[in-house]
């Protein structure tokens, strides 16, 4: 199984790079600027992955259907390379027609980073994961973290595209967009579902929480640092919202003046930050403080891949 299994996930490694020529290809075929030629393309391209895939991994495959999940996102992740690294001027002609006329949100310094983000650490994490299920391993923290990670990118994504600087730009192409979506929260509920692999370590734990907080140093280094981050994004959330007390007014003029862009992506940062990642930290701290919460593991690689994010 495992011989079988291996050349599957080199076959999912090769299937990923064949997106640096059909991403060339497509954009030279593409010679309209009709928005939905490019979503006939794109559905085109997720038919011919889908082919490939059967083709490439004709042999015997893992039953996990994230397999196949992690196969075609790790093959966009490369794509989202591409679109990073042409939007730098390293390459060019590969995503041309698509930075243009396609997706103006990508344009953003948001969007860009959301490329880099993805082409790199995504598709780090994807080939890490594709490797655990062929060889049989777990891979549910490596999964968590990315649940983490991709939930945090579409609850700002998403809002923000819509309600910012171009939603009135917003094309069928949007559809691809709610597709990733729908797929990718079933993938999380599928990572989710996965046994923990870490049980074995409570009792441990247990044991280490009976002491007093005071005789734990490592934990009451991070509960101070927990609750800086936590008074951290309340505070640039209520920039984000802007607050008039002089400190925050000075804070965005001298610190950090992209809060205010006018595509709406940092603002909605901010106050997912606050309203979202602050009670995570208040979990957080109870978990460090009152023994016995099984799930304080799971929520710290959930909310670590979303703060990385």
């Amino acid at each position: 199984m495992s011989a079988l299994n291996a050349s599957a996930g080199t076959g999912v490694f090769v299937l990923s790079l064949l997106s640096v020529p059909l991403s060339y290809l497509f954009n030279h075929l593409i010679i309209s600027s009709s928005k939905e030629l490019v979503l006939l393309a794109g559905v085109s391209f997720a038919l011919i992955v889908t082919v490939l895939v059967k083709v490439l991994l004709r042999r015997r495959t893992p039953s996990d259907p994230l397999f196949y999940v992690y196969a075609v996102y790790a093959l966009l992740s490369v794509v989202n390379l591409i679109i990073g690294l042409e939007q730098d001027g390293i390459i060019d002609g590969f995503v041309t027609f698509y930075l243009k006329h396609a997706d103006p949100n990508i344009n953003t310094a948001h969007g860009h980073m959301i490329s880099y983000w993805n082409g790199c650490a995504h598709y780090l994490m994807y080939l890490l994961m594709v490797a655990a299920i062929t060889w049989g391993e777990s891979y549910r923290a490596i999964g968590l973290y990315w649940v983490g990670s991709v939930l945090m990118q579409i609850i700002v994504y998403i809002p923000a595209s819509v309600v910012g600087k171009y939603g009135f730009e917003l094309n069928w192409l949007f559809l691809l967009h709610m597709l990733y979506v729908l797929v990718s929260v079933w993938a999380c509920f599928r990572v989710f579902n996965q046994p923990a692999t870490w049980r074995t370590l409570l009792s441990d734990v247990e044991c280490e929480q009976k002491k007093r907080v005071l005789h734990r140093p490592a934990d009451v280094i991070l509960i101070f640092g927990i609750i800086a981050a936590a008074a951290f994004s309340i505070f640039r959330g209520l920039v984000a919202l802007d607050c008039h007390s002089g400190v925050c007014k000075g804070y965005v003029v001298n610190f950090e003046p992209y809060i205010k862009d006018p595509s709406v992506f940092p603002t909605v940062q901010m106050l997912v930050n606050m309203l979202y990642s602050t009670p995570c930290f208040v979990l957080t701290l109870y978990g460090l403080l009152v023994p016995g919460c099984d799930w304080l593991p799971d929520l710290s690689l959930v909310h670590a891949g979303a703060v990385a994010q």
